[in-house]
This record gives C-alpha cells, structure tokens and sequence, in this order.
C-alpha cells in the first residue's frame, strides 16, 4: 500500500511540475507590437498588469527616430505573429506601405488620430508626443483601439490609461507653472523634434539646424545660425542626446548662448515612467536655460 501510494505521488508531482512547464512556455494570449520607444512607453503604462497581453518594440533603442528606418526581415517575422502594431503615425513610419503589403490583415493602431498636424515646407512634423497634451491624445488612442481588438480586457487598458493620462496631465500643469513665466522665450534646436513641445509651452523656435539628424550642418548653416544668435540674443542652443552634439557645441562657443541637451524622449529606460522622467529633466533644463 505505502509502495503504491509513493508511486501515485510520484506521478502526480510529476505531472503537476509538466503542467507549469506547459503554462510557463506558452505563448501570450495577445501581442503587442510597438513601432518605436515613446509608442512602447505609452503600451507599457496601458497594458500594465493585463494578464496575457506581451508587448514588443520592433525598433529597439538604437533607432531614434524612425525618418529613414529599413525594415529588416525580423521586423516581419516580429509583426507576423502580431495582433496589433502600434504606430506613431503622421508620417513617421515610412515603412507602412510596406507592411501593409506584406501583412494586409494586421491590423494597425495609428496613435496620432485627431492631433492636428504641424505644417514645415508643406510636411508633416510627425513629433507629436513630445507634446504632453498631444502624448495624452496618443495614449487615449492606443487604448481605445486596444480595448476593441481585446474586448475580454477593455476595461482594464482604459482604467490603465486614464491613471496614465492623469499623471501626464499634472506633469503638464507643472510644467506650465514653471515656465511660463520664464523671461526668455527663444531657442535654437537640433533636429525638428520639438515645434509641438514649443508650441504648448509658448517658446519661440528662432532656428533649426541641421533637420535630418543624421548629418551635419553645412558651414554656412552654422555661420548663418551663429550670426543670427548674436543679432536676436537667443540664450539657449539645445541638442538632442541621442544624435552628435559637436557642431551644436560650436554654434553656442562661437555664438555666446549656452548649449543645453532637450530630451524627446526618443530612447531610455525601458520604465513606464521613462517618459515623464525625461519631461521632468527638459523641466529643469529649460528653467536654467531660460531664466
């Protein structure tokens, strides 16, 4: 009797252990793929704690921004097993024709839904989320088109993204109590990644330089930029920390502004808070540059 009752056990901590073998190894029950970071961020914070639900970013971090991004074969096989792709939209990912082509049934979320656009040379600027209100936008987006592709668990990507967007809201209120009183409203920027954040904030973007961050400004730019400095007294040149900060080093050298670094958020921790963290830091480094 002992023997048998030993052998049952035996089968029966054996199958048990199977058992979490199987569950521990099986695939989500819904998947998420973002196409960039601040799309990752937004998904992390709106699917927080959804049981099931895997969220991937194709890009990774070392991409920035995604203006001349190459989908690789990966990339595909990575949105194959999707059941949604997340996208900034507003032209930001090139690469959607593409996609569409070979993936005609994934069904993709554009997060850029209702956010009117910012107009330069008759295109789009597709930084939108670099605008707190319009990152809150984004998020409301993103969890209403997820709550109709996972109805099972609608309710749980609103609550999470209505806790989300009220943490973004009171950022945004500080943010504004903090600088819009600040004495000095113009800058000089890097890259085209922040005419939205200007905007909310009332700052005034005298100068772009060099808009493709992925080369560099010409000499003229630079003297037309530095010249312009010194005839408009702007206080600030910002880079971005993701892309070369040489030659916006030696625009504020040769201008007498300061050089700063603005975050748009772009690459970081993969935290839920990245984003706010990152807005927190371009808050206090627009106080200092701006006082």
């Amino acid at each position: 009797m002992k023997k048998w009752f030993a052998a049952a056990m035996a089968v029966f901590f054996l199958l048990t252990a199977s058992g979490c073998a199987v569950r521990d190894s099986d695939p989500p029950r819904f998947r998420i793929v973002t196409s960039f970071y601040p799309m990752y961020i937004m998904a992390l914070n709106i699917a927080n704690g959804i049981d099931g639900v895997q969220i991937d970013n194709m890009a990774g971090q070392q991409a920035g921004c995604l203006h001349d991004y190459q989908l690789q074969s990966k990339d595909m096989k990575n949105l194959e097993s999707a059941d949604v792709f997340v996208i900034n939209g507003a032209g930001m990912e090139s690469f959607l024709e593409e996609v569409a082509a070979q993936l005609p049934d994934l069904e993709v979320l554009d997060s850029s839904e209702g956010i009117e656009l910012i107009s330069e040379g008759g295109d789009e600027n597709p930084h939108v989320w670099v605008s707190i209100t319009d990152c809150i936008q984004q998020v409301e987006n993103i969890a209403e088109g997820l709550a109709q592709a996972d109805p099972d668990h609608a309710l749980e990507y609103l609550e999470n993204a209505q806790e989300y967007e009220a943490k973004l809201s009171v950022l945004r209120g500080k943010m504004h109590e903090e600088l819009d009183d600040l004495p000095n409203r113009d800058i000089v920027t890097f890259h085209e990644a922040f005419p939205y954040f200007a905007q909310e904030f009332n700052l005034r973007i005298v100068q772009v330089v060099n808009r493709e961050p992925d080369s560099q400004p010409s000499a003229k730019e630079m003297a037309d930029t530095i010249r312009l400095i010194r005839e408009t007294g702007v206080k600030a040149v910002f880079a971005e920390p993701q892309y070369p900060e040489s030659a916006a080093n030696v625009i504020a050298e040769e201008s007498g502004a300061s050089f700063y670094f603005l975050d748009p958020a772009v690459t970081g921790e993969n935290d839920p808070d990245a984003y706010l963290d990152a807005m927190e830091k371009n808050l206090e480094t627009l106080k200092e540059a701006l006082s």
